[in-house]
């Protein structure tokens, strides 16, 4: 080879070794640039993580296990009308405004319902029960989607999911949110104040929302807010639903409005929750509202006073100030006024929460109620053609147990007494838009019949009627209705509490004749019994023949006894004993005893 081949050989060694140099250079510029920006990317989407709560979070952590395990559900409840679920990396998807669940190889679904997930939802996410437009479910995916998705960003809080049911109206505020979150908090979150409320239900924040902001330490979010935070938003740990356990009033979407059948919360409920938010909105008790339970027969407060509901829009008492004036010199005390459009509502809960009696028409602003003193009179006011049986929300409060309210309705029997308004939007009463034959219908109507929730035209006609209150017929209810208060007494625990088992149980059985059988039955008293001073205490056994399905029941006054009636020889009896306390407080059954003849 020539020196000049040579020369070339090595120039163009020496090219080719540049450029793979710079190649290389480059290939790993390109990735450290690649990289640098997943940084920034991933630094960004942990600083919109942060913006939710001071608490930290590793982002490529979280990232890692959303990816690897997936998202992960466990649920208390057999039916979604009971169901509340823990997810932990449940996300959802602003763009689609979709929940989504993301599957890997170690997701966990419990329960894993399949297609009866959509049967007809796997919950509700409101307290209201089994309402269409409250139901919750999730899309899925696979884990492995999420490398084409856009970058999550991660709450680090606890959060409670949950759709507030009619934010503009006080009572629903109160009756199908406050309360139930508040418990469903209590349940459920390990440290409720720092939970992070996040209504998904899609209404503004409303009138009363600072009164979801007294529940949490964090500030709530709504459904809007959310696609502030990036396209997928990952909650790391999330509670899905509410509890039922507080509501006490079904509002008519199946069968007519009405008390709850089965009612699962008593007043002391109620007001250690009203006492809580008294003391987040920095109230005391007014003083000497609060009376002495123990000498309420002998002492009156300091300053009983009388508070009248004004409203200033819809369902007017026409003759407030003469309405005032005859409850002041009826009573002798001194009569307020408050009203929910002219003053704030910490301030309305102070003056109720030390008075004697609240009046007020029917409506919302009468779930103030539940901030009463212990003794105080509730007189709800109704108007023409409206049955006060038919429409007992805060009656039904008021009946509590350990509300220790009484109350008295009033209505409006004279049809010259009562302004209506026609004219009116349909949502405030107004019937123009009817056909002149219904319209009659509804003018010449004495009644409003049961009806189903929630546009009925002759209800919402009657209800938005403003009413000159007939003060004779007024005072003649009130006071009939406090001549039959109870005087309110210091409780007795023990006139509330239930029995234990009986203890030691045992049966005795001897055969008279072929025909004739005696079967004895013994036991001792339940352990707390003998630290109770209870009024009356009785026995309740049931015997039942072995292969039967009726029993025989007997309520006795002993702890031990000899049965001979419809006793056969040669026969096995089933036997249970339980206690009885004051009449209707039940404790549970001993074992059951199998006694052979």
């Amino acid at each position: 080879m020539s020196a000049a081949g040579c020369r070339m050989s090595v120039g163009t060694l020496l090219n080719g070794l540049l450029v793979s140099i710079v190649a290389a250079l480059l290939w790993k510029y390109s990735k450290l640039s690649e990289h640098a920006a997943l940084l920034e990317e991933e630094l960004h989407m942990t600083r919109q993580s942060q913006e939710l709560s001071q608490a930290h979070i590793d982002y490529h952590v979280a990232l890692q296990a959303l990816q690897e395990h997936g998202t992960r559900m466990v649920c208390t409840g057999k039916m979604h009308t009971d169901r509340i679920c823990r997810f932990d990396y449940l996300c959802y998807c602003s763009e689609a405004e979709e929940f989504v669940f993301f599957h890997s190889n170690s997701s966990v679904m419990l329960p894993n319902l399949g297609s009866r997930r959509f049967q007809p939802a796997l919950l509700d996410l409101s307290s209201v029960e089994d309402h269409n437009t409250q139901y919750f479910n999730f899309l899925e995916l696979p884990a492995a989607t999420l490398r084409f998705m856009p970058k999550p960003v991660f709450v680090p809080d606890v959060t409670l999911i949950l759709n507030r049911f009619n934010p503009d109206n006080l009572m629903h505020v109160f009756h199908d949110d406050l309360l139930p979150a508040f418990y469903t908090m209590k349940q459920f979150l390990d440290s409720d104040e720092d939970a992070r409320l996040v209504f998904m239900e899609g209404w503004e924040e409303g009138p009363h929302f600072e009164l979801y902001r007294l529940l949490s330490n964090k500030q709530p979010l709504l459904k809007e807010q959310l696609r502030n935070f990036g396209k997928l938003m990952c909650f790391t740990k999330s509670y899905i639903g509410l509890s039922k356990m507080t509501t006490w009033y079904q509002y008519g979407f199946v069968q007519p409005q009405g008390p709850k059948a089965n009612i699962l919360v008593s007043g002391n409920e109620i007001r250690h929750f009203a006492k809580v938010l008294m003391e987040k909105m920095n109230i005391t008790r007014a003083a000497g509202g609060e009376k002495d339970q123990g000498n309420a027969e002998d002492e009156k407060p300091k300053d009983e006073y009388i508070v009248v509901f004004s409203r200033s829009t819809t369902r007017l008492i026409l003759n407030e100030a003469e309405l005032i004036m005859a409850l002041a010199q009826e009573f002798q005390m001194r009569v307020v006024t408050v009203s929910l459009e002219e003053q704030s509502f910490p301030s309305i809960v102070q003056v109720i929460s030390g008075a004697s009696m609240l009046v007020s028409m029917h409506g919302a602003q009468l779930i103030t109620s539940l901030f009463l003193p212990p003794g105080a009179v509730v007189v709800e006011l109704y108007p023409f053609a409206v049955n006060p049986d038919q429409y007992t929300p805060y009656r039904t409060l008021a009946s509590l147990p350990g509300m220790d309210l009484h109350y008295i309705p009033w209505r409006n029997t004279e049809e010259e007494n009562t302004v209506t308004h026609p004219d009116r939007p349909w949502e405030q009463g107004g019937i123009a838009h009817l056909e002149k034959e219904e319209q009659e219908q509804i003018m010449a109507s004495k009644d409003v019949p049961r009806h189903l929730c929630c546009r009925n035209p002759e209800w919402l006609f009657r209800i938005y009627q403003d009413t000159l209150v007939d003060i004779p017929s007024f005072l003649e209810v009130l006071q009939e209705g406090v001549k039959a208060k109870p005087l309110l007494k210091k409780s007795k625990l023990s006139s509330t509490l239930h029995p234990g088992r009986v203890r030691d149980p045992q049966c005795q059985t001897s055969v008279q004749t072929s025909n004739e059988a005696k079967l004895t039955v013994s036991w001792q008293i339940p352990w707390n019994l003998k630290y109770l001073k209870v009024r009356e205490v009785k026995y309740e056994v049931w015997i039942q023949e072995q292969g039967e399905n009726t029993y025989m029941p007997y309520i006795l006054p002993q702890q031990n006894y000899t049965f001979s009636d419809n006793i056969k020889p040669f026969t096995t009896y089933l036997v249970w004993v339980r206690c009885i306390f004051n009449k209707n407080l039940l404790g549970p059954f001993a074992d059951v005893l199998m006694c052979r003849t």
